[in-house]
Parts: structure tokens; C-alpha cells; sequence
């Protein structure tokens, strides 16, 4: 199963109705690594005991600035899952239900690699407003 964040709580939210996994945009001098617990346990109160960096996305898209994001799974954690996060609803899904979830386009090119066991990847998406135009892969 992937744990997946439902974004349904905030009304300007560029991910609005759409599940996402979890993870946030850096701080300050923070590695992705202590990103990635830090936002793990913010979003979900979960600490992560294992994990593995599974690839690098660029999303560009019109009217906004480049993001890198660093992709993750994880295999081991501890503590209780938050019954509230303030982004939308958490929820335990499973991995062959995940394409049927309201999705954006390039999520589902990066799931289906997650979910393949693909070796690491580096996945160019490029959109125009919500339209996925360019996905380039490289392995």
C-alpha cells in the first residue's frame, strides 16, 4: 500500500481534489533527506526507519517556477498514523488501486515506475495548466 494525501482542506491549493503522496518544499540548509522525515512525521505523525531515494521529477509548467522534486518510498516506520493533517485526509491505499484515484497525469508515470520496481529515474513532466504536454523519461 502507498499512503496517499487526499487535498481537500485548503481552498487555494494547486493540488485541490487531487491525491498526492506526502512531502513538502524544503527549509532552510535542509537536506532531502531531513526533508523527508521532517515532512513525513509534520503530514502524518509517522517516523520513517527506512527508505530509499527512487527518483528525481521536474515539473514545469507555465506561470510558475520549476520544481525538483526527490521521490521516495519508504518500507518502515514507526508511531500512529495523525487522524488530522491540515492538508486533506490521509489514507492507506492499495497499489493496484492507485491509478483509479483522481490523479495528475504525471503522477501516474511516476506510480507505474514506483510500482514496476524501475531502477532509479529522472522524469521531466511539463504541463500547461492542468494538461500534461512533455514527459521525458531517463533511466
Amino acid at each position: 500500500k502507498y499512503l496517499m494525501l487526499h487535498r481537500i482542506k485548503k481552498e487555494v491549493d494547486v493540488n485541490k481534489d487531487k491525491w498526492i503522496g506526502v512531502g513538502g518544499h524544503f527549509e532552510q540548509d535542509e537536506s532531502p533527506e531531513e526533508c523527508l522525515l521532517r515532512e513525513v512525521k509534520e503530514e502524518t505523525g509517522l517516523t520513517l526507519l527506512s527508505w530509499k531515494f527512487r527518483g528525481l521529477i521536474t515539473f514545469v509548467c507555465d506561470g510558475w517556477n520549476t520544481e525538483y522534486m526527490c521521490l521516495y518510498t519508504a518500507d518502515g516506520f514507526d508511531g500512529e498514523l495523525k487522524m488530522e493533517c491540515n492538508e486533506g485526509e490521509l489514507k492507506w491505499v492499495e497499489k493496484k488501486e492507485l491509478l483509479n484515484l483522481k490523479l495528475w497525469e504525471g503522477d501516474k508515470v511516476f506510480l507505474k515506475l514506483l510500482m514496476e520496481e524501475s531502477p532509479f529515474f529522472s522524469l521531466k513532466l511539463r504541463y500547461v495548466g492542468d494538461e500534461l504536454v512533455e514527459c521525458k523519461l531517463h533511466m
